[in-house]
C-alpha cells in the first residue's frame, strides 16, 4: 500500500476555498446554506 493523502494547503484552498465556492452557482448556494445555519467558518 502507498500513502495516498499528501496534503497541500494551496490545492485544498483552490479546490474547496471561498473563491472556488463563489465561482459557481451551487457553491454560492452552499455558502448561503452555511451562513443560514450560522457556521463560524464557511470554507477551508
Amino acid at each position: 500500500m502507498s500513502i495516498t493523502y499528501q496534503p497541500k494547503k494551496k490545492k485544498r484552498a483552490r479546490t474547496h476555498g471561498f473563491l472556488a465556492r463563489k465561482s459557481s452557482v451551487s457553491g454560492r448556494k452552499l455558502l448561503n446554506r452555511r451562513r443560514q445555519k450560522g457556521r463560524k467558518e464557511l470554507t477551508v
